[in-house]
């Protein structure tokens, strides 16, 4: 008799539910593509500030500018340092072109015999030497005759050498080496080393220790180490044995010497003077004397020394030294490498950009695409923008899956509110029509329905309530023997209307730190879920044990089962096993969804092993303190 309105009542419920949810939908899905497609318009294109492309061309230039920079500094610091050794090494070689040619032609009379000496210079130092007249005419040369640099290195001449580049030349200029008729022969050398020797025993027998040294002419000399005052003291002490005396040979000199200088000094009415072997006078020290000494002694020597010659040294290329040329032509090709260098920069920059970027506006286009389309973006590469476009792929199939999951909790929320809906409207209904009676009867079947939503609905704001973060739990400490058995006890009844066999047993009796209403709700879906699945004379059995820091409660029930599977998905919300809705043998779908937020809840973990037709075993572990 209330078929007939209850059917009809749940039709057109769920015809309107129906078209509600697809109004929702289509409202929902032009809401977002109106969002998106402002999102579109207002960030199409990035400013240039902003392009990946830009600042790696940026960042690649600036690189490029500090490595040329860098590059240029290092080379003109290493080729800076090359020269100046080179540099170094070319006017130590030149002072030795120059000392040994000196002493050549302070030993020598004319340039006859220098070319031997000049060969092996060459060969020595890796130059080409070249002796010319004060007219650039050859005089002798190292090699083959080439052309001459423009100035020529410096002037050999022993009587008025350079003494920057000969430290043992006075400032006279006149070399050492240039002894000319002070030569002493080979008697008076003898004689003069004898004194030597015998001056050099006396002031070792007096506590010195003294040194012997021989001028270019073969004169010997005394050298005693100390201040003046021991030199005086030795002197006067060993003054029987002094060197001082001039050999006939010097004696000659000396007068001839002495001849020449009186000349000039009488030529410039000054004093006359007496010149010793040291080429110092005895009388007046005026400048003036000092210059007639000068000219009287390269006067004298002029005959016994070669004469004045040029001095050319060059590479064998024929420049006078090697050197860093930054001419303009070489400064046009530094510049040019440079650029080029820049250039390749950034075509190269450009190149890896437009293939980084290309990617990435992929990803950008597909991302402004319309939620529901959910596309896809190929992956092309193994680096990071592989791995991007990767995880976009999979973020995109997740939000697929999502959104399926979504539309189909939504039908199932609204079947599973619907169907209590639809049967209290019936009623309903049907008692105005006068069609039902309002007897215990009647109450008891709308009061069932209301609390079947009420349990809906409970389910659906704890889970979301999970989502939100805010669960909350109100632990206390608490027997767990205590919990199971009156649990147990709540669920036996309905277990015995269902022809169910519900044992609990408990190893020992753990104290447990949870929150004991919902830990009693847990186990109660769990059993709850087991005897609705447990055929008649099935048995449902209730444990506990204690594993190491881990409490472990199992429901174990000889029921249908579940497929292998099927388990993954055995605590989603809203699945079931019984896809048909029937209300004898499957719920709303959420209460393992529920067991399994509560158990996480108390750090805990729920898992689920099943054997179809035998038996299905659901296992809490939970931690002894939480």
């Amino acid at each position: 008799m209330h078929a007939e309105p209850e059917a009809q009542a749940a039709a057109r419920t769920e015809a309107e539910a129906e078209a509600e949810a697809e109004a929702e939908a289509e409202a929902e899905g032009r809401g977002r593509g109106r969002g998106r497609s402002r999102r579109s318009r207002d960030g199409g294109r990035l400013p240039l500030r902003r392009s990946l492309l830009v600042r790696l061309l940026a960042a690649s230039i600036t690189i490029a500018v500090c490595s040329v920079a860098a590059t240029a500094w290092l080379a003109a610091r290493t080729v800076t340092n090359a020269f100046q050794d080179e540099q170094g090494q070319v006017l130590a070689n030149d002072a030795q072109i120059y000392d040994t040619l000196i002493g050549h032609a302070a030993d020598h009379t004319d340039w006859s015999a220098v070319r031997p000496t000049l060969r092996r210079l060459a060969e020595q130092t890796g130059r080409h030497i070249t002796l010319t007249t004060h007219d650039r005419r050859p005089i002798a040369g190292s090699g083959s005759t080439t052309a001459l640099p423009t100035r020529a290195s410096a002037l050999v001449d022993p009587l008025r050498a350079d003494p920057a580049l000969l430290p043992g030349v006075k400032t006279d200029g006149i070399d050492p080496r240039a002894v000319g008729p002070y030569r002493l022969p080979q008697a008076e050398r003898k004689e003069l080393q004898g004194r030597a020797e015998m001056l050099q025993s006396c002031l070792r027998g007096i506590g010195h220790t003294v040194g012997v040294t021989e001028a270019p002419g073969g004169r010997p000399s005394i050298i005693v180490p100390g201040d003046n005052g021991v030199q005086q003291k030795a002197s006067a002490v060993c003054a029987l044995y002094t060197l001082d005396t001039p050999t006939p040979t010097e004696q000659r000199a000396l007068d001839q010497l002495n001849a020449l200088v009186g000349d000039c000094v009488k030529r410039r009415n000054l004093s006359p003077v007496t010149v010793g072997l040291s080429f110092a006078s005895t009388g007046n020290g005026d400048e003036a004397v000092h210059q007639c000494i000068d000219t009287a002694r390269r006067e004298q020597l002029a005959p016994y020394v070669a004469p004045p010659a040029l001095l050319f040294v060059a590479t064998p290329a024929g420049s006078a030294a090697p050197g860093f040329d930054l001419s303009p032509a070489n400064t046009v090709r530094v510049a040019g490498v440079a650029a080029l260098v820049l250039v390749l920069t950034v075509a190269v920059t450009v190149t890896v950009g437009i293939r980084l970027v290309r990617p990435l506006r992929a990803l950008t286009d597909a991302a402004r695409r319309p939620a529901q389309q959910h596309l896809r973006v190929p992956v092309t590469t193994n680096d990071e923008i592989g791995h991007l476009a990767a995880a976009f792929n999979d973020l995109s199939q997740r939000r697929e899956r999502m959104e399926g999951q979504r539309k189909a909790m939504v039908s199932d929320i609204a079947h599973e509110l619907r169907t209590p809906l639809s049967t209290i409207r019936g009623w309903l209904e049907a008692a105005q029509d006068g069609l039902a009676a309002s007897d215990d009867a009647f109450i008891a079947s709308l009061l069932e329905e209301a609390l079947l939503l009420q349990h809906i609905v409970d389910d659906l704001q704890h889970l979301a309530q999970a989502d939100a973060g805010q669960f909350r739990l109100h632990t206390e400490h608490l027997r767990l023997r205590e919990l199971l058995d009156h649990v147990a006890a709540v669920h036996r009844g309905r277990a015995d209307s269902a022809g169910v066999t519900l044992t609990a047993h408990t190893e020992d009796a753990p104290t447990l730190f949870a929150d004991p209403v919902r830990l009693r709700q847990t186990v109660g879906n769990l059993l709850s879920n087991a005897i609705r699945h447990t055929p008649p004379g099935g048995n449902v059995t209730l444990r506990c044990r204690r594993t190491g820091d881990q409490v472990v409660i199992e429901v174990a029930d000889t029921g249908t089962g579940i497929a292998a599977d099927d388990l993954p998905r055995v605590f989603d919300r809203f699945w079931r096993a019984d896809k048909s809705r029937n209300r004898q043998t499957g719920g709303s779908g959420l209460g393992l969804a529920v067991v399994r937020q509560l158990t996480e809840a108390h750090g805990g973990t729920v898992s689920v092993t099943s054997t179809p037709n035998e038996e299905t075993v659901f296992t809490l572990s939970l931690p002894l303190s939480t």
